[in-house]
């Protein structure tokens, strides 16, 4: 698409087209299997040619991808109910394509891609998997998006922001139990009361629906839950976001491809990601799906990861 462009001319194009188009996506994610919007690379011969020569890919010429469809706007079905699409998809199509490769993605369910990655049905894993020392011992991970978790209120509230342990000092929150969310929020509870502080109100519902009509209904102040969620359900305008938070908070959390340890296959994919956020691809890609807030500057192969909690 922007091929004839000078490297730094179309990046520049690319990122003001996001900024410019960002709040129109939001309002209008196209699910259709063409996805005639997705933005497409050059093969790079330099990062290609440093793929592994004795990497046995599951087909010759193929990189197979396995992702799970059960997360909007990270990976999803189709209005046709059978082609996967979402951020990771295309963050998958854009990496084949600088390392030279067809792309075929495979379906799974997310609990079962530790499993198909180690005994080789697929190359790669890209579907919203973070980095963590655990998983670093039997995978690596060439990082390519922040790991948030968002807050977001119905959209004529006054709350404009909501970032640290103060700022959510008497307000009614609605998260869901036993997650990463209630973790961060009773720590913060705790925080806020060991100064004085009055702690905020944790509200739990059976399913996002209920969800949406408290905050609607002025039950709730606000929600906080995974942040690529709430972004897309706030595409209608109902909701706003006012604050992200690390899903490791207090450590920085990020999401990897991920590839069997010692396969040789991370470097490669990390200059494959660096490549396309130096030529704004990476950032135009996630513009697409709204999901700019998880951009990140750099890729890395096998960043310090999270501990378990």
């Amino acid at each position: 698409m922007f091929g004839a462009l000078p490297r730094r001319a179309a990046a520049a194009l690319i990122l003001a087209l996001a900024a410019v188009s960002g709040p129109a996506l939001a309002q209008s994610l196209d699910l259709s299997p063409e996805q005639p919007g997705r933005l497409r690379a050059e093969k790079d011969a330099a990062i290609a040619a440093a793929l592994p020569k004795d990497f046995r890919f599951v087909e010759d010429g193929v990189l197979t991808v396995a992702v799970a469809p059960s997360q909007p706007p990270i990976a999803t079905y189709a209005d046709d109910a059978r082609t996967v699409v979402g951020a990771d998809p295309d963050l998958a199509q854009l990496v084949a394509d600088v390392l030279g490769l067809k792309l075929k993605l495979v379906a799974v369910a997310w609990a079962d891609w530790p499993l198909g990655l180690a005994s080789g049905k697929y190359d790669a894993v890209i579907s919203n998997v973070g980095v963590t020392e655990e998983r670093k011992q039997r995978f690596d991970f060439s990082s390519y998006r922040k790991g948030l978790h968002g807050f977001y209120v119905k959209s004529d509230s006054p709350i404009t922001a909501i970032r640290e342990p103060k700022d959510i000092t008497g307000l009614r929150i609605i998260t869901a139990s036993g997650t990463n969310q209630e973790r961060i929020l009773l720590e913060w509870n705790r925080q806020n009361q060991a100064k004085g502080l009055a702690p905020a109100e944790l509200q739990y519902y059976d399913d996002q629906a209920a969800w949406g009509l408290a905050i609607q209904a002025g039950r709730a102040d606000a929600l906080f839950s995974v942040n690529a969620s709430l972004a897309y359900q706030a595409r209608d305008g109902s909701l706003k976001p006012v604050g992200t938070v690390s899903s490791g908070w207090p450590l920085d959390a990020e999401t990897g491809i991920t590839t069997r340890r010692g396969s040789g296959l991370a470097d490669a994919f990390t200059a494959a990601i660096n490549e396309l956020i130096a030529d704004g691809k990476y950032a135009g890609s996630l513009a697409r799906w709204n999901l700019s807030a998880e951009a990140i500057d750099r890729s890395r192969t096998n960043p310090p990861g999270l501990p378990a909690f």
